[in-house]
């Protein structure tokens, strides 16, 4: 029975005051303290992972009972990927003072003088390893779900056999990218997406070096991040519902987050009335 590896790279940062979310706050156009803006952060930080060990774990379950009439089991590696490498050991550390995860977990460093270099460099460190398939996301996604992990996941194994391979992506809600993966055999990288010269915003960039290439790319459903207070708003609605249907459905909810937002008196959100809406005389 042959073993396919496949990896899961969390881009992260330690929670430092002032070096993290830092559009969230004063420094910026935000409206916390960077303590506080750091431990939001932790906690989204943790929660991310917490979802992605339960994902890699149900998958890891469904192709243990598909294997012997596929010929081929999936095993999931979690890894996460900090810069510069001084910080390894601090998000080691992190993670391990924390307690005991429900699976290995382990830490490298991305290098580079772009953001390019460094997504290069994950990416390439995880194909060392062994990995016939990646798929990366970003660590500040409350949203995220198991079935966002899962589907991405599907999504790469329906490339397998695809001559050249193709890209798997999901959208964030600001013209860029939460998810992005592709197979060993893709002749793909992420030069040219970030800060893109022509302006491209990362979504685009990604879609035109793909159709450039003539390579396949299946959409993933969006799922957004959190860089702003206006990302931050629509995050809190979206974490109070998670934490709320959980109670009935197989959902591992972004817990530790709500806890933050409902200690810092942001567990709930309001707009006041306005009239930029379409007419309704024609309502009944």
């Amino acid at each position: 029975m042959r073993e396919r590896k496949n990896s899961l790279v969390l881009f992260s940062k330690p929670p430092a005051p002032g070096l993290v979310k830092t559009r969230l706050t004063t420094l910026k156009d935000g409206v916390f303290t960077p303590e506080v803006a750091s431990a939001l952060y932790h906690c989204m930080l943790f929660d991310v992972t917490e979802v992605c060990c339960a994902a890699l774990a149900d998958l890891e379950a469904r192709s243990a009972e598909r294997a012997e009439a596929e010929g081929v089991r999936d095993v999931y590696e979690l890894v996460i990927s900090t810069t510069p490498a001084s910080n390894v050991g601090v998000m080691r550390d992190l993670y391990y003072k924390a307690g005991t995860w429900p699976r290995p977990i382990t830490f490298i460093a991305d290098e580079g003088s772009s953001f390019d270099e460094h997504y290069n460099h994950a990416f390439a460190q995880a194909f060392e390893r062994g990995a016939d398939a990646v798929l990366s996301m970003g660590a500040d996604m409350p949203a995220l779900t198991k079935a966002d992990v899962i589907a991405g996941f599907d999504a790469l194994h329906r490339l397998d056999d695809v001559e050249g391979g193709g890209i798997v992506l999901a959208p964030d809600q600001e013209m860029g990218v939460s998810v992005i993966g592709w197979t060993r055999e893709t002749d793909f990288d992420h030069t040219g997406v970030f800060y893109n010269p022509d302006g491209l915003t990362v979504l685009p960039a990604y879609i035109a070096k793909a159709r450039k290439q003539g390579l396949p790319a299946l959409y993933l459903p969006p799922i957004p991040d959190v860089d702003t207070m206006a990302d931050l708003m629509h995050a809190i609605t979206v974490v109070e519902a998670l934490c709320y249907c959980a109670k009935f459905d197989d959902i591992t909810p972004p817990w530790r987050t709500a806890d933050a937002l409902k200690q810092m008196g942001w567990d709930e959100v309001r707009v006041p009335p306005n009239d930029l809406h379409d007419p309704r005389e024609g309502i009944d």
